[in-house]
């Protein structure tokens, strides 16, 4: 998209200079370049959108906060991502992931999948460098692990599946850097506005990273 506006600016410049009266060197017979301008960095900024792209693995263990702390237990999880250029200090995020909760009070089925979506971007703060600051949207699809549907039982309405969502700040630190690969520690806080309260959840883990480009 920044490319294609660029372009569209250099044409439209390009008509107007060509209806401009001839001036200075024109006269003088010199050739003009209507696009003379087109290596200034002031006018042109560098489009260094998706100059960098990079795949993750993750993974460590959730820890329900407040009243979801009486509704299921600690749980691990796992997902995978993409990192990729936005601008110069930010990298937009989009990522994975899966876990599989048991709930605390006795019920009838014996836990709950739920897969997370994930978009946000990560600002690479030169004050703090190199903890990474992150946030963004989430989207959480959750279905008990049960054979039968029966809504009137405690946690009935999650055997016919259920869609929250939500929002996340992430702090992450690398600790390790070899080539094209790099690894490193993250928190993470987690809302989703499920009813009738906000679930809130704290993450802790490792990150694995490549570098593709």
């Amino acid at each position: 998209m920044k490319k294609l506006i660029t372009i569209l600016a250099l044409s439209l410049v390009s008509v107007l200079q060509a209806h401009e009266p001839l001036q200075g060197s024109m006269r003088e017979g010199e050739p003009k370049d209507p696009l003379a301008f087109r290596n200034d960095s002031a006018l042109v900024a560098e489009d260094v959108s998706f100059s960098h792209f990079s795949v993750f693995l993750e993974g460590g263990e959730i820890y329900p906060m407040g009243d979801l702390m009486d509704a299921v237990e600690n749980a691990l999880y796992g997902g995978v991502g993409i990192h990729y250029t936005y601008w110069d200090n930010v990298d937009g995020v989009v990522m994975f992931q899966y876990t599989y909760f048991k709930p605390r009070p006795k019920i009838y089925y014996d836990g709950v999948h739920q897969f997370m979506g994930r978009v946000g971007a990560d600002w690479k703060w030169k004050a703090i460098h190199p903890v990474v600051l992150g946030g963004g949207f989430t989207c959480s699809w959750t279905r008990a692990d049960a054979e039968e549907i029966n809504y009137a039982k405690p946690g009935g309405t999650l055997t016919d599946n259920e869609t929250e969502f939500g929002w996340y700040a992430r702090i992450s630190l690398p600790v390790f850097r070899y080539k094209e690969y790099s690894a490193g520690f993250h928190v993470m806080w987690e809302q989703l506005w499920t009813l009738p309260k906000s679930s809130n959840m704290l993450y802790a883990g490792l990150t694995f990273e490549r570098s593709i480009w």
